[in-house]
């Protein structure tokens, strides 16, 4: 966070990578499955939240209110790069 090295899992890094590599690009929570854990088996939709919760607690300087890692009501999620 502000240009301080942050420590996050393999499958963090895999997400934010998965969105930084598709800026302003709206996903679903099965596309985000499908992009980021493959084919595990064990993973459900909702796991999706989970990580993003968790990665935006470590990226944004206001979980309640992302400034990346924007949740997009009734679709998915998306990430913006800084402006």
């Amino acid at each position: 966070m502000r240009g301080r090295p942050v420590e996050v899992t393999a499958t963090e890094f895999r997400l934010l990578h998965f969105f930084a590599t598709h800026p302003g690009r709206v996903f679903t929570r099965d596309q985000v499955l499908d992009a980021v854990w493959k084919e595990t088996s064990f993973v459900t939709p909702r796991s999706v939240d989970v990580y993003v919760r968790r990665l935006r607690e470590k990226i944004e300087h206001d979980p309640e209110d992302p400034r990346y890692l924007k949740t997009v009501r009734g679709s998915g999620y998306k990430f913006e790069g800084p402006r």
